[in-house]
C-alpha cells in the first residue's frame, strides 16, 4: 500500500493473493468487534442470574426470620416453665395409654412398667423422689399436719365436668370480690363428694390404726397425763424436750427449783 493511501493500490494486491491461493489475514480489531459483544452479553446474563439468586435467598431469608420472630414472641408470651409443663402433660398422655393398653391386655400396669425399666433408672428416680421429699421424721405437730395435707392433695382427683358446669351456671359469682353477697355459694354438696369424704377418713383411720402398734404398759412410770392420746403427747415431747429440761424437772422434785 502507497504512502499516500490511494485505494487503487490495494485492490490489484488483494487479486494477487486470492489467485496465488494465499489467505488474506483479518485484522485484529475485526476479530475482536465480533467476539466481544457475545462475549458481553453471556457475562450480562450471568450477572443477572447470580443477581435474581441472591433476591431469592434474599427473600427466603427475611420470611424465615419473620417465621422465627413470631415464634420467639409466642414463646415469650407463654409462662416461664412451659417446657417442663408440656413434657409433663405428653408423660400422663403416653402413661395414661400405656395404662389403658395393659388394661384391655389384661395385664398388670405397674408390673408391665417395671419390667421396662432399667435399675439405673430406678436408683436415679429413687434418689430425685427422696432428695424432692426427704422424710425428716418428726419435727412439730404443724409440720407433720401440712405433710399429711400435702399427701391429701396429692392423691385428690377434681370432678372438671362438675367444676366447668357450676363455673357456667354462677357466673361471675363463681370468683367472689369484695362486693360479692355470694360468698359460700349454696352450700350444698353432692352425694358423691360426701361418700368420696367418708372414704378417704375411713381410709384414713383404718392406716392409722394399721401404722401404731400397741407398746407395752408399765405400772412403774410416772402417771402424767390422763388419757391415752395426752400419754403419747407426752412422750413426744419428752423425746425431744427432756435432754433440755431434765435439771428444772429434778429440781421441781427435789423441791429447790428457784
Amino acid at each position: 500500500m502507497a504512502e499516500g493511501g490511494d485505494p487503487d493500490v490495494v485492490v490489484p494486491s488483494l487479486e494477487r493473493a486470492e489467485t496465488s491461493g494465499e489467505t488474506c489475514p483479518i485484522p485484529e480489531e475485526k476479530v475482536e468487534s465480533t467476539v466481544e459483544p457475545a462475549t458481553r452479553d453471556s457475562k450480562r446474563e450471568e450477572r443477572l442470574q447470580r443477581l435474581r439468586e441472591l433476591h431469592m435467598r434474599r427473600n427466603e431469608a427475611r420470611k424465615l426470620n419473620h417465621v422465627e420472630v413470631v415464634e420467639e414472641d409466642k414463646r415469650k408470651k407463654l409462662p416461664s416453665n412451659w417446657e417442663a409443663r408440656k413434657r409433663k402433660i405428653e408423660w400422663e398422655v403416653a402413661e395414661e395409654e400405656a395404662m389403658k393398653k395393659a388394661e384391655l391386655e389384661g395385664e398388670d400396669y405397674e408390673r408391665v412398667k417395671l419390667l421396662e425399666t432399667s435399675a439405673a433408672d430406678l436408683e436415679r428416680l429413687e434418689r430425685k423422689k427422696k432428695k424432692k421429699n426427704p422424710d425428716a421424721g418428726f419435727a412439730d405437730f404443724a409440720q407433720a399436719q401440712f405433710q399429711q395435707y400435702q399427701k391429701l392433695t396429692k392423691q385428690f382427683q377434681p370432678d372438671m365436668e362438675a367444676y366447668e358446669k357450676q363455673k357456667q351456671e354462677m357466673g361471675e359469682d363463681f370468683y367472689p370480690g369484695v362486693n360479692s353477697l355470694a360468698y359460700g355459694g349454696s352450700g350444698a354438696v353432692s352425694q358423691d363428694g360426701i361418700d368420696r369424704m367418708v372414704a378417704d377418713l375411713d381410709k384414713q383411720v383404718e392406716k392409722r390404726t394399721k401404722y401404731s402398734r400397741r407398746r407395752p404398759f408399765s405400772h412403774e412410770a410416772d402417771v402424767d397425763y390422763i388419757n391415752e392420746r395426752n400419754m403419747k403427747f407426752n412422750k413426744k415431747a419428752s423425746r425431744f424436750y427432756d435432754k433440755y429440761t431434765a435439771e428444772i424437772k429434778q429440781n421441781l422434785e427435789r423441791g429447790t427449783a428457784v
